[in-house]
């Protein structure tokens, strides 16, 4: 039987029957005495077993028939819920993630289990598991060496490299050591990194590349590089290079990184990636079961083709009904209105099938918290709210590492100890708290936590110390600007430097991740009671509600989630302040910025009474754009300027007008200091 056609529900379902397996787990963890929540994961582990038998992936097949033994001997209480064989079932149920994410991306689903497999069987026989532990390492420290990595990576750096995994590339760490009598040591370097940089992407030195290229280390050096091809091509290509004396190529994979478990981690961003791969519409949970709901899967790809031909659509609409305006014939106005009425209609429902639930990036955290609250011994508890609201895919996409950073944040800087906790009169469990609820068109995310809070004077030295802000602007902040303060990059209040966070990477990542989604993000915080992160984000990118301006002759966009209002201000109105024009906008001294200026538009110095202000905001900052005139509000399609104007200062991307002409959207985030 040809399984091919069969092959993109089998990877679906293999998720979706793996994240019933861990969610599960982690109510089984919490109620280790209800037997119904073994029967939930015997019945998930036992479907992916037959589908994996039917499919022919045998390893597949055979590492989850022995994760069925343990769990049965669980259901039938010969074996007793512990943490340690919690642990043991995690790492078979990553195991078997990491052979589905094998087989979405085109391998055969091995992967080598030895370990796993005699820990399962130990707990089976009823064996002591640190006994077998112990013995396993020692019999696999050769198989696994390649796992340990030898340089200590930044968070995003990790990110990159299980990115790399998910997209069926690798990671290599490549140790090469130069001859005793080499002369010139940073020209054979720089041979050695043009021959890697041919072989992929090089995303780390150890030294770094500024020390190398002054010759400031021994006869050795490690490199770091992403590609494609194996260890051996690999060694071969630099053994070539003059004066090399030696090169050692090992395999750096995701169960390299201490804190974060292997591959699972990331779980979501492989689902998002990989459901490139397919989107799984499903029916409201308010609708009964019955005949007339169905499900399809759809290919993502063909919602991403609809979605520009819609564009185009909304291009065109435009552009009839500013030819109906102008030949004011009834008949086709008519005509056009009844147009504007279905394609509206059209839009809403074409936006409402790229929409995803929160929840396929939510799913990952209560397995990561738990993780990360083994590792720093802390006891901490995950509640979610609202995994049902819905996003665009775009934005799902990207708002995943974001919550990591501020989840581990959370859990590394918020939470206390629970001996901490319980002499400050807190249960000794903490709470985080993640929420999540739509508000008109935006869509709020709340991380909340009830830890230490945030120490307002420590962060303020820390950003004086930094340079970050200086000592007299320092006295005029606001509690929520100061708190904002920890998003700055490179900053950091962690005394000591650990595995989870506080390498002052991360929090500026998060902010501008959220900024260039046109979000934005607010903190606000008591210290000794915790902190709550809140993160406003758009429903969708690609189709906007603007206001149209005019500078001169040229029409700009400004997005209207980013406008508070409009105003005429009069010249006597203007005053100056640190060489800038202000004006007083209901009580708030707000900067003057002339889009004239930054844009550089040719234009005829005229004196003017007033001018006519588009008063912007980016989280609490306010600014008035001043311009020539308004034109009005107008739905536009989002579209990017291409690989050749990546770097245009304030324009966020273009759009076609009804009339045929180009209008420049204007990105307030980065006008606004």
């Amino acid at each position: 039987m040809e399984m091919s056609q069969y092959l993109e529900v089998f990877i679906e379902e293999s998720k979706e029957n793996l994240q019933t397996c861990n969610e599960q787990l982690l109510e089984l963890e919490k109620n280790p005495e209800n037997l119904s929540i073994v029967n939930e994961i015997f019945r998930a582990a036992h479907t992916l077993k037959g589908m994996s038998a039917t499919m022919g992936y045998e390893d597949l097949a055979n590492l989850t028939h022995k994760m069925e033994n343990v769990l049965d001997g669980i259901r039938n209480e010969k074996i007793y819920v512990s943490p340690e064989v919690l642990d043991v079932v995690f790492k078979s149920v990553d195991d078997l993630e990491a052979m589905v994410i094998s087989i979405a991306n085109g391998g055969d689903g091995k992967r080598d289990v030895t370990e796993v497999v005699t820990l399962l069987q130990s707990i089976e026989k009823g064996e002591g598991i640190q006994a077998v532990q112990a013995d396993a390492h020692s019999e696999t420290a050769s198989a696994v060496a390649h796992e340990k990595a030898s340089i200590e990576y930044e968070a995003y750096e990790q990110t990159i490299i299980e990115q790399s995994y998910e997209q069926g590339m690798k990671c290599f760490e490549i140790s090469v050591s130069l001859r005793e009598d080499c002369l010139l040591k940073a020209a054979r370097v720089y041979m050695v990194f043009e021959v890697l940089e041919k072989s992929g992407e090089i995303i780390k030195s150890e030294p770094s590349v500024d020390k190398l290229e002054e010759e400031q280390f021994d006869q050795s050096f490690t490199v770091t590089l992403i590609t494609n091809e194996d260890a051996a091509s690999l060694e071969k290509k630099v053994m070539k290079v003059s004066e090399v004396e030696k090169a050692e190529v090992s395999e750096i994979i995701p169960a390299a990184f201490k804190g974060s478990p292997a591959v699972h981690t990331d779980e979501t961003k492989t689902t998002r990636k990989e459901e490139g791969d397919s989107l799984k519409i499903e029916k409201s949970p308010t609708q009964k079961s019955g005949p007339a709901n169905k499900t399809i899967r759809v290919n993502i790809e063909r919602l991403d083709i609809l979605m520009n031909l819609f564009e185009e659509l909304v291009i065109d609409r435009g552009r009839l009904e500013q030819i109906s305006q102008d030949l004011g014939n009834p008949e086709l106005n008519e005509t056009v209105e009844r147009m504007t009425r279905i394609s509206g209609d059209l839009q809403t429902i074409i936006l409402n099938m790229r929409m995803v639930p929160v929840e396929t990036v939510f799913n990952r955290f209560p397995r990561m918290v738990r993780q990360l609250a083994r590792d720093l011994n802390k006891k901490i508890n995950i509640e979610i709210i609202g995994a049902e609201t819905e996003l665009d895919r775009t934005v799902i996409d990207e708002i995943g590492d974001p919550l990591v950073h501020l989840i581990r944040n959370a859990i590394d800087h918020g939470i206390e100890k629970p001996d901490i906790r319980v002499k400050n009169g807190k249960p000794e469990e903490g709470t985080v708290k993640l929420k999540a609820y739509h508000s008109g068109n935006h869509v709020f995310i709340e991380l909340e936590d009830d830890g230490a809070g945030i120490n307002k004077h420590r962060v303020l030295e820390k950003a004086v110390q930094k340079g970050i802000v200086s000592e007299e602007t320092a006295h005029t902040l606001t509690d929520r600007q100061i708190y904002e303060l920890i998003l700055a990059s490179g900053f950091s209040t962690a005394e000591q430097i650990s595995d989870i966070s506080g390498r002052g990477v991360g929090l500026d990542v998060v902010k501008a991740t959220i900024e260039s989604l046109g979000g934005s993000i607010t903190i606000d915080s008591t210290e000794g009671n915790g902190s709550l992160f809140s993160i406003q984000l758009p429903l969708t990118l690609s189709i906007i509600s603007v206001m149209l301006v005019e500078i001169e002759k040229e029409k700009y966009a400004i997005p209207l989630s980013s406008i508070i209002e409009t105003a005429i201000v009069k010249k006597e109105e203007i005053m100056n302040a640190h060489n800038q024009k202000v004006i007083d906008f209901r009580g708030k001294v707000v900067p003057l910025i002339f889009l004239e200026d930054v844009f550089e538009v040719p234009k005829e110095k005229m004196e003017e009474d007033y001018y006519s202000t588009v008063i912007v905001r980016k989280g609490e900052k306010m600014a008035g754009l001043v311009v020539d005139s308004f034109i009005g509000q107008q739905e536009i399609v989002l579209k990017s300027l291409g690989n050749y104007l990546t770097d245009v200062f304030a324009i966020s991307g273009a759009t076609i007008l009804g009339d045929g002409q180009v209008a420049l959207i204007v990105d307030c985030n980065a006008l606004i200091k």
